[in-house]
């Protein structure tokens, strides 16, 4: 018997949609043709590009933003595979990088906690703030039946506020001091952290009951009901999973520089709203979710290095460009498959 978890098995797994089959064989086209360009007319704009695409700050700097822009989609993934829309994945990003940076800072750079360092303590601390606010956004929208999009709403504005308000009041700005160079965590830990996500949440919706369960709860949750399995707890697990990780990806984020930003849209910048459009993007394929994430990560990235070569490029033009993308894909390419149950509230027969 073969092993269902073997190399091949997993590999076919992940490209088994022709729609994600489609977008990596168009970027790999995408990629390849900017690199010839770049190595025929080295003088031109295409010969500058290809410098910044091929480049090691551009690579590290993408692994960087990439990380809040694929964990929270991949979270969103199991939101919605559940029945639970959550648009608040923006709210749970900024409320975990306030929150990671703040618990960092208290237990003191240099010290430890039970012999966990600070930073280590900031990124649970972090991550236990983003679940702990998905779990208030469960219980209103599962228990109380709360419509989710008002809820999601409610969740971002929660935290756009009060994290620079909690900034404010204990590092007197909306803005944090700086923890220094030893309260960082690498682009490498952001790039590994984001790679065990994606292939962990593919095999646990692709590869076990409880992702099977989640998907009926999102498509038929009177059939899964009717087996015996609670849609309820099933859709409490896949919004706490989002919290869960957007709080990995807030907190990567946050402490990836040291520091919590919280002016204007806060350092999450529309991250977990772009988030939406990742997972929207590569179909709810944690593979398209990650490449779909690295896409627009890079070419944020890429914005701000074209603008240290002296091309006038607004920062806002690129924030578009996800949104514009993944319309034009959407069209030619494929169709996203919402889940059919996706924000409705089931009331259980028993």
């Amino acid at each position: 018997m073969r092993n269902p978890l073997s190399s091949t098995r997993f590999m076919q797994g992940l490209f088994e949609s022709d729609y994600v089959r489609s977008l990596v064989v168009g970027t790999v086209s995408v990629f390849g043709l900017l690199g010839l360009l770049g190595l025929l007319f080295p003088d031109s704009v295409a010969g500058d590009l290809a410098r910044i695409v091929f480049s090691t700050s551009t690579a590290t700097s993408t692994a960087r933003l990439a990380a809040p822009i694929v964990l929270a989609g991949l979270g969103g993934i199991f939101a919605e595979k559940s029945g639970v829309i959550n648009i608040g994945l923006e709210g749970l990003l900024i409320i975990s990088a306030f929150v990671s940076v703040y618990a960092a800072s208290v237990v003191g750079i240099g010290s430890a906690v039970l012999g966990v360092p600070a930073v280590a303590v900031g990124f649970l601390a972090g991550i236990a703030a983003s679940t702990l606010l998905s779990a208030v956004f469960a219980v209103v929208c599962i228990e109380f039946k709360a419509d989710q999009i008002i809820a999601g709403l409610a969740v971002w504005l929660i935290a756009l506020g009060l994290a620079p308000f909690m900034s404010t009041v204990f590092f007197g700005g909306v803005n944090t001091p700086n923890l220094g160079s030893d309260a960082t965590i690498g682009w490498g830990t952001s790039a590994t952290l984001v790679i065990l996500a994606t292939a962990g949440s593919w095999w646990l919706l692709n590869r076990t009951a409880f992702g099977k369960h989640l998907r009926a709860a999102g498509e038929n949750p009177k059939a899964l009901d009717t087996v015996g399995v609670s849609v309820s707890k099933v859709r409490y697990a896949g919004v706490l999973l989002s919290g869960f990780l957007s709080g990995i990806g807030g907190s990567a984020l946050a402490l990836s520089i040291g520091q919590f930003v919280g002016a204007g849209e806060t350092m999450v910048q529309g991250k977990g709203f772009i988030a939406i459009v990742a997972y929207l993007f590569g179909n709810y394929n944690p593979l398209g979710t990650l490449g779909a994430g690295a896409l627009f990560a890079g070419l944020d990235a890429m914005q701000i290095r074209l603008q240290q070569l002296g091309y006038a490029v607004p920062d806002t033009l690129v924030q578009t460009i996800p949104y514009v993308m993944v319309i034009v894909v959407l069209t030619l390419v494929g169709r996203t498959q919402i889940p059919e149950a996706a924000g409705e509230h089931y009331e259980t027969e028993e």
